[in-house]
């Protein structure tokens, strides 16, 4: 009897196991796992340094000002970074992490994947416990019509009966100003009994974050400005003339014009240089 009581046990176990114990924090930042929830450090995170990023002047000041704000216990608000794809908005949330850092403020970022929102609730259980002040990245974030995750989300935006917790705050990114998308709105406005009631509640979910910033296309003055920097800052020369005529003609085939074709250009351009990148 007690050797089959032991093999149910271990089989609950390996369905279900046990939370792994908090971490020391020691890293800077960490990624939310589930099953079983963990939050696992970065060895090294991947960004870009914040003199890199062009264009973005007015979002950068705003958001570094609100998170030294935060870092240093003043009060602070959640940031929706909304608009055009590949305008560095998720790089623009590492990288003043990063400068707030290098500020000697302690500062932590943990990264919670939009399919792990239901969770979020025994994230902030942890969070609420250190002695540290957290950033909660939530990347590229955007809601379907019978998509229920966004309700997850309030927790961390209005804090329920409990309240955020006072060392958490979240930055979060999409394509979509309010994360859903306009004819799926559209729709359920023209089809709804009481059109205005329709979609209140996950339109108005964006207006929970204090902080609106806005990211659009770049023009081709900032998006050739973006390659001089990369190239600058990595060693890579090459005349102006040439590096104007293939950075247009790579716009041109790729049809876009923004931070992140500029960066392929860039590894284009220095792996034909023959010029590793540095760091």
């Amino acid at each position: 009897m007690s050797d089959a009581l032991t093999r149910i046990a271990a089989a609950l176990e390996r369905l279900a196991p046990a939370p792994l114990p908090a971490p020391d924090f020691q890293a800077e930042a960490f990624v939310w796992h589930t099953e079983p929830d963990r939050l696992e450090p970065v060895a090294t995170v991947s960004r870009v340094d914040i003199g890199l990023l062009v264009g973005v002047d007015r979002s950068r000041d705003t958001l570094l000002a609100n998170t030294r704000h935060f870092a240093k216990g003043l009060p602070a608000n959640n940031a929706l970074l909304w608009g055009a794809r590949g305008m560095g908005k998720s790089s623009l949330v590492k990288a003043v992490h990063a400068q707030v850092r290098a500020e000697g403020l302690d500062l932590k970022i943990v990264e919670l994947a939009r399919d792990d929102l239901p969770s979020v609730s025994r994230l902030l259980a942890q969070l609420r416990a250190a002695p540290h002040q957290f950033i909660l990245f939530c990347d590229d974030l955007s809601f379907s019509h019978d998509d229920q995750h966004y309700k997850s989300l309030k927790a961390v935006l209005d804090g329920g009966i409990e309240g955020r917790p006072a060392n958490v705050l979240l930055y979060a990114t999409s394509n979509r100003r309010h994360l859903m998308p306009r004819d799926m709105i559209e729709n359920e406005r023209s089809t709804a009994i009481t059109p205005g009631e329709a979609v209140e509640e996950k339109v108005s979910l964006s207006d929970r974050f204090g902080l609106w910033l806005g990211f659009h296309p770049c023009s081709q003055d900032e998006y050739l400005a973006m390659i001089r920097g990369y190239c600058a800052a990595h060693g890579v020369v090459v005349s102006d003339d040439r590096l104007q005529a293939e950075a247009v003609e790579w716009q041109a085939t790729r049809g876009a014009r923004s931070g992140r074709v500029a960066w392929q250009f860039f590894l284009d351009l220095a792996a034909r240089e023959g010029v590793p990148l540095r760091g």
